[in-house]
């Protein structure tokens, strides 16, 4: 794992910023990826998004923050999205603080904003470092689920497309219902993993990552998850709540091409229900 520490002042961090919205947030020249996969989205307070703005007027130190240095060349945010944001808003023009914008400050308050060094590590390395060095941001604070952590060392072309389907509040609302756990905390996209590779164990679901990685789109992935929200439908039509959090994934690849006893099914599936742990 090379890690190497970094100076990047603020111009050059807004330099390419732009928002657009659930399409992401990118700077740095347009080589930095602000709010990739893995992150939530903004939740900062107008006290922590000021009190940020303020730690660089008065020329105090922000935390360290941590990108990961992509295969193409470009940067992903591990840790630091929230402050990145909050600057990049701030120079943009989109809020004050204490009654000034940034286009309200004189010139020379301007330029201290811009030429504010901010501390940044570039983390390079195999997808088996880059996990063990991001749970230990994620200890430190972070708070990535393990989901969030495994997008972020196998980020790429499939994981931008699975976020389409499973983490965007834009999303196709396709068996919600069935699912228990955070979209945007990338659990949905976690359980849908689980369920096509026939393994809900980390390595299974690395396994899936690392194989689909560079694939162009999550076709297969979306294409696997509507057949077993379809199948449950079609089997158990009527509606109850216990349903939701069964892990329908793994019935589905054992009895899609069968013709099973239906109440014996149906006996498992009471069981499951009983039991949430007993696959899960």
């Amino acid at each position: 794992m090379k890690i190497e520490l970094k100076e990047i002042v603020v111009s050059q961090l807004f330099d390419g910023y732009k928002d657009d919205n659930e399409n992401g947030v990118v700077g740095y020249g347009g080589k930095l990826d602000i709010r990739p996969a893995f992150q939530r989205e903004f939740v900062y307070a107008e006290k922590q998004r000021n009190a940020v703005i303020e730690t660089l007027t008065k020329d105090f130190p922000l935390n360290v923050m941590y990108w990961a240095v992509r295969e193409d060349g470009g940067f992903e945010v591990i840790d630091g999205q929230q402050r990145t944001i909050s600057i990049c808003q701030y120079v943009e023009g989109d809020f004050s603080v204490n009654g000034m914008a940034f286009h309200n400050l004189q010139a020379d308050k301007q330029k201290q904003i811009l030429d504010y060094k901010l501390m940044v590590y570039f983390c390079t390395g195999e997808p088996s470092e880059k996990l063990e060095w991001f749970e230990t941001i994620n200890i430190a604070g972070a708070e990535l689920t393990k989901q969030e952590l495994r997008n972020a060392v196998y980020s790429g072309s499939w994981v931008s497309d699975a976020k389409r389907y499973f983490s965007k509040n834009s999303r196709p609302k396709i068996g919600d219902e069935y699912l228990t756990g955070s979209a945007n905390r990338q659990e949905y996209l976690e359980t849908a993993i689980k369920w096509i590779a026939n393994d809900n164990s980390d390595e299974g679901i690395k396994g899936y990552m690392s194989q689909n990685q560079h694939e162009p789109n999550a076709n297969e992935l979306w294409l696997y998850f509507q057949c077993v929200i379809n199948w449950v439908k079609a089997t158990f039509p009527k509606y109850r709540r216990e349903m939701k959090g069964i892990q329908w994934g793994f019935l589905y690849n054992e009895y899609k091409n069968q013709k099973f006893d239906f109440h014996k099914l149906e006996e498992q599936i009471t069981e499951l229900m009983q039991d949430e742990d007993s696959i899960c």
